[in-house]
């Protein structure tokens, strides 16, 4: 519970810099899914439509809220700072009629951040909401590392969950937008049934706090996005061939792991009632069309390219991570997912090779299906959630290896988190120059001095922030992994694995 308490107040506290760091309607679609969580919180669930495809939903919102569209004036355009964007009048409350690309998407999250938007108006409620999403999506982020912290060998599960944890999901907790929620919660799912499975594998019977942490996360997992259902099968999935599927039907013989069940599998029909009902997998926006033979190709060639978007691409998909930042995680991934493939015992490597195609297969099937009719529509964030899995997969995949602490291993966690909060730094740093003074074909860091626009209390107060909320997780990482109660001896290793040998 204290690893849960302190990472919650670390991670909703970076995604409420980064809400206030990042123009409003800075990100991805967040025109479309304000103007669905304004509507939802005013009971319109679903909205009208003509039905024919490429036509959105429209809802009846504040004026100020339908009006969102036009303040995009910089997306797409590195060079265009934030300042080009007409002021919100927060007097503009009268009934006016929204378009939304959202509109057919599942109530629930838009439910819990359009709550923001009531009593109050204009830009302090878009703040509202932003901060709203930014803490949900925070708990479920801390739920990783409570999940992590309480295997038996957390060393590597925590490690992978600070690595999965790119720039890019903090970038989108601080928005308006399910994307990041969806994330959180299948990292959650995974880690939490990973507990439940070694706790129950270990006859201690399945601890109160990952029950509780698996049946939110699925719970809330399932009503995200469209393909939400899909993830969270696949992170059950995952858990299950992590810790075998002896342990699962122990696992199922436990009251409290029925009781989460029969929530999750609720949560899990009234969503899909949903999907089918409101047509959810039905595009209310329309592109150019392309070959699906043509569109599957170009997936499978830019698999590798997606890294860029895991780590971090910035605004409306405009500004790209400094390649220090890039490589970086490139660092990190390559690191654990090598460790992964060459993990004992080998039945282990099962959930990494299952996870790696999903990552690669689904998402171009995806495009490959839709592109006839709707044309590109496939975005790196958008396998972000399965990505983050692979990773905390290879963590707990890894877990049997011997992790000693000497002073090297702490030399080397220390310098590995300083460097990753340097590259947090990085690419926070150049959002903030994108938007301040626009990214220009020289280089203008000395000219962020005078900016072009300032965000709320000035991008070196949010500046200052960041690198103290960073500096904080990473001193508590530091304790947590050097702590010297960490896990059983090492010779107990071999039998555990032996054991999960034969349960797979």
């Amino acid at each position: 519970m204290r690893v849960l308490m302190i990472a919650w107040l670390v991670f909703g506290s970076m995604g409420s810099v980064w809400s206030f760091a990042s123009p409003l309607m800075s990100i991805p679609d967040e025109p479309a899914h304000t103007i669905k969580a304004a509507a939802v919180a005013r009971g319109q669930l679903l909205g009208t439509g003509s039905g024919v495809q490429g036509d959105q939903l429209v809802v009846q919102v504040p004026g100020y809220i339908a009006h969102l569209n036009v303040r995009s004036c910089f997306a797409q355009h590195s060079n265009i700072t934030a300042d080009c964007a007409q002021p919100i009048d927060a007097t503009d409350r009268g009934w006016t009629a929204g378009r939304t690309s959202a509109g057919n998407y599942n109530p629930v999250y838009y439910a819990i951040v359009g709550i923001g938007s009531r009593g109050l108006s204009g830009e302090s409620a878009i703040y509202a909401m932003r901060l709203i999403s930014s803490w949900l999506v925070g708990f479920f982020l801390a739920a990783i590392f409570a999940a992590a912290s309480s295997l038996r060998h957390f060393r590597r599960p925590v490690i992978a969950a600070a690595v999965a944890l790119t720039p890019a999901v903090f970038f989108l907790a601080g928005s308006i937008n399910p994307n990041a929620l969806e994330i959180a919660t299948t990292g959650a799912v995974f880690l939490s049934l990973c507990a439940i499975f070694e706790q129950v594998a270990s006859k201690t019977g399945p601890g109160r706090l990952p029950l509780v942490l698996f049946t939110l996360s699925a719970s809330l997992l399932a009503h995200t996005r469209p393909l939400s259902l899909l993830w969270l099968a696949l992170a059950a999935t995952a858990a299950v061939l992590c810790y075998g599927f002896r342990t699962l039907w122990r696992s199922l013989s436990k009251r409290g792991f029925q009781a989460a069940m029969v929530i999750v599998g609720l949560s899990c029909a009234f969503a899909l009632w949903w999907v089918f009902s409101a047509k959810s997998f039905d595009s209310l926006l329309a592109g150019a069309p392309i070959p699906a033979d043509e569109a599957a190709i170009t997936m499978l060639d830019n698999t590798v390219f997606f890294m860029v978007q895991y780590v971090g691409v910035l605004g409306w998909i405009d500004t790209l991570p400094p390649p220090a930042t890039l490589y970086t995680w490139v660092l990190g991934f390559g690191a654990l997912l090598f460790l992964a493939f060459t993990a004992r015992p080998i039945k282990g490597r099962w959930v990494m090779a299952l996870l790696t195609v999903t990552v690669i297969a689904v998402p171009t099937a995806l495009q490959a299906s839709t592109s006839e009719k709707l044309g590109w529509v496939w975005q790196g964030r958008y396998a972000l959630a399965m990505v983050v899995t692979l990773i905390l997969a290879a963590g707990v995949t890894t877990r049997f290896r011997p992790f000693k602490i000497t002073p090297w291993t702490k030399s080397m966690i220390r310098w590995g988190l300083v460097l990753g909060a340097l590259a947090h730094t990085y690419i926070f740093l150049e959002g903030l120059r994108r938007y301040t003074i626009g990214i220009q074909g020289h280089v203008n860091w000395t000219e962020m001095f005078d900016p072009q626009w300032q965000p709320p209390l000035t991008w070196q107060g949010l500046t200052v922030a960041y690198i103290f909320l960073l500096t904080l997780g990473a001193v508590g990482l530091y304790r947590l992994l050097t702590r010297s109660h960490a896990s059983r001896p090492v010779t107990h290793l071999k039998d555990q694995g032996a054991e999960i040998m034969a349960d797979i």
